[in-house]
């Protein structure tokens, strides 16, 4: 007999979520400045900390053809410093910096060359560029940044890129707001691009270290490859070894002028600080920067995909297994849908991967996500796994399509939905629990869904999911002829 979850129940389950999206609504204050920039402020006094992100909606899907890599490697370059800080004396700085672009361009181009290239000509500019990089670290302050923000008591200092969006981060004592606005609306105007081939060639070393000498870095690089051909999501985000090679400091530059402009920046700011102040300061410093738009660049859209691809990559390490279903991007109405089943397959020890896969010994672990690489494009649904022995990957691969299948033909109980939601609830509301972890949620919607509010219209969304839904998704979605499929074999 089919059993039903009284509503009561389910109401229950979900009215600490609606309190709580009611709560977060009301709270909000948004404003956005004369010139284009949008400041979120949500004041909470549990802690004296505020949480302070910029979030640059630039990223991997805004590179073009010629500055693959940029996004990530200027990130990199905006720790640098400025024009006054990490020197000690720019007006000196200045030309050398200039004669080391000259020196490093000629290089460039005959290190690219396919062929014909000089060698004796190559080593007299690498001497050059030496002597020139000696002279100039002379007048380096390094780590300026760092040891401004650690002496005034700084948390979580970091920033990240992803395909869709550039973010900054870091948490300070409430009285220390004004020196991080001092700081940041500094590095947006008067960024100085110090050091950059010496990064670079940091860079390219952090390349080897995660993608050619990492497995998993690998197998998930030409994973992505196979399933995003001629598409931004599948070229490396760091940037092929060319890529790398091929960067400078006229791209980034650039990058910055098209992309780091006041249209497409976010200031997030959450704890210890009222909404009239924290306004107020975000005038006082960026208020001041020139009002620019965004350059557009339109992503491809992804190729049709009428067969299964595979791809197999070779390396002296344990097996996986990556599969992916080409889906919608965030906001299409079965997006959310998705949210759902990734819920079902891997939320929990009594998910049905961990079940039906993990503690039967077929796999080590076996997980499913939406949302890879990104969210603003057309991504896929990423299943992971990896066999334990003696399974052997194939294994996994037939265990995994076998829950898919069930997906398509068992409709899902009402009470293992009803699971699932009580989970989700409880998992969302964790993460919110911190100054931290509600600005970085903030601005992860704001950079990928557009605005922060996807995150009330998600629960909205998702209470409204039926079996029916989960069923209609999975039959259109998970199809052979949808998929890629990359494996990790030992050499």
């Amino acid at each position: 007999m089919k059993v039903r979850i009284p509503v009561v129940v389910i109401l229950i389950f979900f009215f600490p979520l609606l309190i709580f999206a009611q709560s977060l609504e009301e709270r909000v204050v948004e404003q956005q400045l004369d010139n284009g920039i949008r400041v979120i402020v949500i004041e909470r006094h549990t802690i004296p900390t505020v949480a302070l992100n910029i979030l640059i909606k630039a990223g991997g899907i805004d590179e073009d053809d010629e500055s693959r890599g940029v996004a990530h490697m200027l990130e990199h370059m905006l720790f640098k410093g400025t024009k006054t800080i990490g020197t000690s004396d720019y007006e000196r700085e200045k030309p050398l910096l200039e004669r080391i672009e000259r020196v490093t361009e000629k290089l460039d181009a005959e290190r690219l060359k396919n062929e014909g290239q000089d060698e004796e000509f190559i080593g007299r500019l690498e001497a050059s560029l030496t002597s020139l990089q000696e002279e100039h670290r002379g007048l380096i302050v390094p780590g300026q940044y760092e040891s401004l923000y650690t002496r005034h008591g700084a948390r979580g200092l970091n920033a990240s890129t992803s395909r869709d969006y550039t973010l900054y981060t870091v948490s300070l004592p409430a009285n220390k707001v004004e020196l991080w606005a001092l700081l940041e609306s500094d590095r947006l105007k008067n960024n100085v691009l110090r050091e950059f081939y010496t990064e670079r060639n940091a860079v390219f070393e952090e390349r080897r270290m995660r993608v050619d000498n990492n497995p998993h870095g690998l197998l998930s690089e030409r994973f992505l490859q196979t399933a995003f051909a001629d598409h931004p999501y599948g070229y490396p985000l760091i940037g092929s070894e060319r890529d790398i090679l091929g960067l400078n400091v006229k791209k980034a530059r650039r990058f910055f002028e098209d992309h780091y402009v006041t249209e497409n920046i976010v200031i997030i700011m959450v704890g210890d600080i009222t909404p009239r102040d924290g306004m107020a300061i975000v005038e006082r410093y960026f208020g001041s920067i020139e009002k620019r738009a965004a350059r557009t660049i339109e992503a491809p859209p992804v190729s049709e995909q009428t067969a299964e691809r595979r791809v197999e990559v070779a390396f002296d390490a344990e097996p996986s297994v990556l599969i992916g279903y080409h889906k919608p991007a965030s906001g299409h109405e079965d997006d959310y849908i998705f949210d759902m089943i990734s819920g079902l397959l891997s939320a929990g020890r009594t998910s049905r991967f961990h079940k039906n896969i993990v503690q039967s010994g077929i796999a080590l672990y076996a997980y499913g996500t939406g949302g890879y690489p990104g969210s603003r494009g057309e991504n896929l649904f990423l299943i992971a796994a990896a066999p334990r022995h003696p399974a052997r990957a194939e294994d996994v691969e037939e265990a995994v399509y076998r829950e898919l299948e069930r997906l398509k033909n068992e409709p899902v109980s009402e009470k293992e939905l009803a699971r699932i939601h009580k989970l989700i609830e409880t998992q969302f509301i964790r993460a919110l629990e911190s100054n931290e972890g509600m600005a970085r949620h903030i601005a992860e919607y704001e950079g990928t869904a557009g605005s922060w509010r996807y995150i009330l219209q998600w629960k909205d969304r998702m209470k409204k999911i039926s079996p029916e839904d989960i069923q209609r998704v999975a039959r259109t979605y998970f199809m052979e002829e949808n998929r890629t499929v990359a494996v990790l074999v030992r050499k």
